[in-house]
């Protein structure tokens, strides 16, 4: 990773924590920073800075702070590809002033025209499916969202929306269970509002409507939904552990279920204190629970 990628990652991270808080005092500071790195397609694609400056604008009532924002998304705008690339790199290659373009500005180039050359290419087919067309529906629907398209979009809503379902509909060979569950899926994350990244990734061609049509849930997941996810695993393993360590180890009791003798078991006084108290067991092989009374 180079450093001014390096650069740009800390920088995104600060202003999302800032766009989140309501509290963009250092947000000026920030953008001029960004104004100061060179920048090209690697770098705005595998950072998504391009949409947290654009989240910022939308979130500041700061005017100073939108009018930077605005400045440096239309700057970046020229790495994203663009229906007059071929144009613009035929003039460059006629230029008689001996003015030599970078080696990164030679990359930048190329990478816009393999970009644009790739989604011009890609057109779903036509059907007349009731189903499939009202599924392409709700996923652009999704896509299009309630409030304006990110910079940069390579698409349409409605024309990502039909190579996506396509995409799903070959995958499953039919409109069977699996072919609309999967479609549910993928309208329920892209219009989750806490998940905006991923509905933007697809519009600008940073997730390709191969790679959203296949992906899984945990992968289509907000960054809040994962931590989640990563605390309920680590709780229970956590709990799991201490079921082991506080229990008693036996190998006299038999799981009923896999017939080993591996058996932690625990007592605790559930009931009157006159009455003998309930044994709590827990088979460390295969996980099986029970009680004796």
């Amino acid at each position: 990773m180079s450093k001014a990628q390096e650069d740009v990652l800390s920088i995104r991270k600060q202003l999302e924590k800032m766009t989140e808080d309501g509290e963009q005092g250092q947000a000026l500071d920030l953008l001029r920073s960004l104004g100061e790195i060179e920048m090209n397609l690697g770098i705005l694609t595998n950072t998504r800075i391009g949409m947290t400056v654009n989240a910022l604008r939308k979130s500041s009532s700061d005017d100073e702070v939108i009018s930077n924002s605005k400045g440096l998304i239309k700057a970046w705008k020229k790495f994203v590809p663009d229906n007059n690339a071929d144009k613009k790199e035929k003039s460059s290659n006629q230029d008689n002033n001996g003015k030599n373009s970078s080696h990164a500005d030679k990359n930048s180039s190329s990478d816009k025209k393999a970009v644009e050359k790739t989604f011009e290419q890609k057109k779903a087919s036509s059907t007349g499916d009731e189903i499939r067309l009202s599924c392409r529906r709700l996923l652009a629907t999704a896509l299009r969202g309630e409030g304006e398209l990110p910079e940069g979009t390579v698409k349409t809503p409605e024309e990502l929306a039909e190579l996506i379902e396509e995409t799903i509909f070959l995958n499953n060979k039919s409109t069977n269970p699996k072919y609309k569950n999967a479609v549910r899926s993928r309208v329920f994350n892209l219009k989750d509002k806490k998940n905006i990244e991923l509905r933007d990734n697809v519009l600008c061609g940073v997730i390709t409507p191969e790679r959203i049509a296949v992906m899984k849930s945990d992968e289509m997941a907000s960054d809040e939904v994962k931590k989640q996810r990563e605390l309920f695993v680590k709780e229970g393993i956590d709990k799991s552990r201490l079921a082991i360590i506080e229990g008693t180890k036996s190998t006299i009791m038999k799981c009923g279920k896999c017939g080993k003798r591996n058996v932690t078991y625990n007592q605790l006084q559930t009931r009157s204190a006159d009455e003998p108290m309930t044994t709590f067991c827990m088979c460390n092989e295969c996980g099986n629970r029970w009680k004796f009374c």
